[in-house]
């Protein structure tokens, strides 16, 4: 299963992994590491994290990590990755 991270994603990952670089460089490089690594993991049955609730759509699911929810939606032997967000809603919802 091949793995999209939208532009949206990339930006949202990057203020997080900034604002943790302000007091680790260590701990921010880890976290991306992590992350990436959780997304890795969610190509082997995606079905199992929780629907999302605010898209309506049975592929759209959410990964808790961290107390961040990352958001993706299963396609045709694809994992979309939209989002990563913490206590601020998303744009899309």
């Amino acid at each position: 299963m091949n793995i999209i991270l939208t532009e949206h994603f990339i930006e949202s990952l990057g203020k997080i992994v900034d604002f943790i670089a302000k007091d680790s460089e260590a701990r921010a490089d880890k976290f991306a590491d992590d992350v990436f690594a959780t997304i890795q993991s969610a190509t082997f049955m995606p079905k199992k994290y929780r629907k999302n609730e605010f898209l309506g759509d049975e592929n759209a699911r959410d990964i808790i990590f961290k107390g961040y929810v990352i958001t993706f939606c299963i396609k045709e032997n694809e994992l979309e990755v939209l989002e990563i967000f913490k206590e601020n809603l998303p744009s899309f919802y």
